[in-house]
């Protein structure tokens, strides 16, 4: 009994110490930052503001990509089926047609196949490791948004919300806008990392998608690197944000949801302090 109540007040005392550095990181940036942070095996995590909305900018990518390999494992589709490539979507405000800019996006792939097709496997890869906003709608357009809403309820993420694609400016323009809590995230996440999301073997292959995430710089760069990280970052005007399951000795999930620092290189160096952090709280013997 004296060495499990020991144990307790070890652990107790880590995740203080953990809290308090990571708050002081916080206040020193100016910024509003949630995180939720939480080891696999349930004995160590963190929430700070965890409930407070954020702008999902491209975090709300991942419902998305789960409910894609549901509907595969139902039946309902193929991931090697063709898309047809047509940059045409309508605004959830009032159906009026717009496009998407290819200077505005984060890859030329999918624009240059324009008036040809696409897997939808091929369109996930796009949409998750370059954050494809063309991608993005086209499989939201396949899937419908509906169904990736009863998805994300399903799993119990509510922090997550999904109401449309991306660069909707109508509803941008009326507060339309996509938005997570730092608590939806690490629900998503938990339930890839344990099989719980759609299957144990779709969920590995998701995982091996956020695994090839290109854009490094936040949670990844807090790590000893070659450190595998699941992970998916989401940026927009004074919006920095990054989540994924980080495979240490001791693997966990971490989200870091950044609002109100204009640089987004300064941003990312603040999500990387609180990685590295995470990561030494969570090593340390």
């Amino acid at each position: 009994m004296a060495a499990l109540l020991l144990l307790a007040l070890l652990t107790s005392n880590q995740g203080s110490g953990l809290e308090a550095k990571v708050r002081s990181i916080i206040a020193k940036s100016g910024a509003e930052v949630a995180v939720a942070y939480r080891t696999l095996d349930g004995k160590s995590e963190l929430l700070i503001d965890a409930d407070k909305p954020f702008h999902a900018a491209s975090t709300m990518k991942v419902p998305v990509m789960i409910e894609l390999f549901r509907q595969a494992e139902a039946g309902a589709l193929k991931l090697d089926d063709p898309l047809p490539i047509r940059n045409e979507f309508r605004s959830i405000v009032d159906g009026s047609p717009y496009k998407l800019s290819e200077g505005d996006d984060s890859d030329s792939e999918v624009y240059a196949k324009v008036g040809k097709t696409m897997t939808l496997r091929e369109l996930n890869e796009a949409m998750i490791t370059v954050s494809s906003n063309f991608a993005t709608n086209l499989l939201i357009d396949k899937l419908d948004v509906e169904e990736i809403k009863a998805t994300v309820k399903r799993l119990g993420a509510d922090g997550m919300k999904v109401l449309r694609g991306v660069e909707d400016t109508k509803a941008f323009e009326k507060g339309l806008n996509n938005e997570t809590t730092a608590r939806g995230l690490l629900v998503l996440f938990e339930k890839l990392a344990r099989g719980e999301a759609v299957s144990p073997s779709a969920d590995r292959e998701m995982i091996d998608v956020l695994k090839r995430q290109k854009f490094r710089d936040a949670i990844p760069a807090g790590l000893p690197a070659g450190t595998p990280v699941a992970h998916k970052t989401g940026s927009i005007t004074r919006i920095q944000h990054d989540a994924g399951i980080v495979y240490g000795p001791r693997p966990y999930v971490l989200v870091v949801l950044v609002r109100g620092i204009q640089d987004g290189n300064v941003s990312k160096a603040l999500i990387a302090d609180i990685s590295r952090a995470v990561w030494e709280s969570t090593t340390q013997p």
